[in-house]
């Protein structure tokens, strides 16, 4: 008798031959202009010192090119050690003559509209075409960072607190980067006149966002990059319970793009591990999802029953420097890699934050994971959570780690059967 495989396994199987599992990080759209002055960062750059405090009539250009000059100094003094980022067409990011070139360049476009009239049309006009070649310029930065620190990982070069200040840097510097991007999206949707946004939203917010519609279009866009992968996926189960106003649909004011990119992320993960932990399975089980409105929280559950992980490993997710996927190989085409830089929680978990929310992971190693998503309820309290730039923000680069007042064990499991064969 002939036996056939579950198209869950032949999928897996599938998946794993390819060597492009699950991830988000495609080529988003970029640009951290609204930086502020990293006091304290002075020192030299590759030999050459970081110019002085610029006097109070300094023009606004010159203001802010020492800024750029000074995050330039932080990269390097910090912890990214620039000949990691020299290969593979990366050398622009830290080479000491290229580096600065796009940004003093995107600045110099914005800055000659310093001194022009706010009331021109025309000027208006070119705000916005100069703003959108600035987007463009910049839409590589994610994805060139992402490989870098996966370079940077791979050199065996990342020790504690190393790890720690990197952590430590991006979830700020990638922060800063949500917030500009949502202002200058903002702008140019408002002021363009080729009107391309939804009329019906203010810019990149919705008044009345609804969730559960968003719900559904992340889960079917990762659906389709799932089967592109695996050839099959899991099915959706959703439940929604409005708590303020029972059995009305669920809106809130939101910006749309923010919340399905969370999605997006949660559900590639629960899918990738579905079909890889339920191969042998003849059927997969589907993903539940659970949205509640309630008088302060909208909160969003996405269960799966994918094997979960291990309690040890839960913090590790949210690093960016970890990943359980292979890494990606970068190319100019359009295919996103369903899993492999290591990006998606920790950039969704800072889109929850930017707004005052959050996203937490709870899992039962052997059975599944849940991954809720917190956002505030009342566009009142929805305000935005930025970063602060200051000495103190700079001393955390030059503190070691706490040494911890409690017994800490090794966070990797003993390996018994060596162990016995040693005996």
């Amino acid at each position: 008798m002939s036996t056939q495989q579950s198209p869950a396994r032949e999928g897996a199987q599938l998946g794993k031959q390819r060597g492009k599992p699950p991830s988000s990080l495609q080529y988003l759209d970029t640009k951290v202009l609204g930086l502020t002055s990293f006091g304290g960062c002075s020192e030299s750059v590759w030999g050459q010192p970081c110019p002085e405090s610029f006097p109070p009539e300094a023009s606004v250009g010159v203001r802010t090119l020492l800024v750029l000059t000074r995050l330039y100094c932080c990269f390097q003094n910090s912890f990214l050690p620039a000949h990691l980022f020299l290969k593979n067409q990366m050398h622009f990011i830290f080479d000491s003559k290229l580096f600065p070139l796009r940004y003093i360049q995107s600045l110099m476009d914005l800055v000659e509209f310093h001194e022009k009239s706010p009331e021109d049309q025309k000027t208006l006009s070119d705000f916005v075409d100069a703003l959108i070649k600035v987007r463009n310029r910049h839409h590589d930065v994610v994805p060139t960072m992402a490989q870098g620190i996966i370079e940077y990982k791979d050199s065996g070069a990342v020790d504690l607190v190393t790890n720690q200040n990197l952590q430590y840097f991006l979830d700020r510097f990638y922060m800063n980067r949500i917030s500009t991007r949502m202002l200058m999206n903002q702008h140019i949707l408002i002021f363009s006149d080729s009107k391309t946004g939804n009329p019906s939203h203010i810019g990149s917010i919705d008044p009345h966002c609804d969730v559960v519609a968003v719900v559904q279009d992340a889960y079917e866009s990762a659906r389709m990059l799932c089967d592109q992968y695996y050839l099959v996926s899991p099915e959706l189960k959703l439940t929604q319970v409005n708590g303020k106003v029972p059995d009305q649909p669920i809106h809130i004011v939101y910006v749309p793009s923010h919340l399905h990119h969370m999605l997006f992320e949660l559900f590639k993960n629960a899918m990738r591990a579905t079909v890889e932990h339920q191969e042998h399975q003849p059927s997969l089980t589907p993903i539940e999802v659970t949205v509640v409105l309630g008088n302060e929280d909208l909160t969003i559950k996405i269960s799966d029953r994918g094997g979960g992980v291990p309690l040890r490993i839960i913090d590790r997710l949210f690093s960016y420097t970890y990943t359980t996927a292979p890494t990606p190989v970068m190319d100019n085409s359009r295919n996103a890699p369903l899993a492999g830089f290591g990006y998606g929680l920790p950039i969704s978990r800072l889109y929850a934050k930017y707004f005052q929310g959050d996203l937490s992971l709870y899992s039962l190693s052997g059975y599944g994971t849940d991954a809720i998503i917190y956002l505030k309820a009342l566009s009142s309290e929805s305000i935005e959570k930025l970063p602060v730039f200051n000495k103190s923000a700079f001393k955390h680069y030059q503190a070691g780690p706490d040494s911890g007042d409690w017994c800490t064990p090794s966070k990797e499991p003993r390996n018994l059967s060596k162990e016995k064969m040693a005996m």
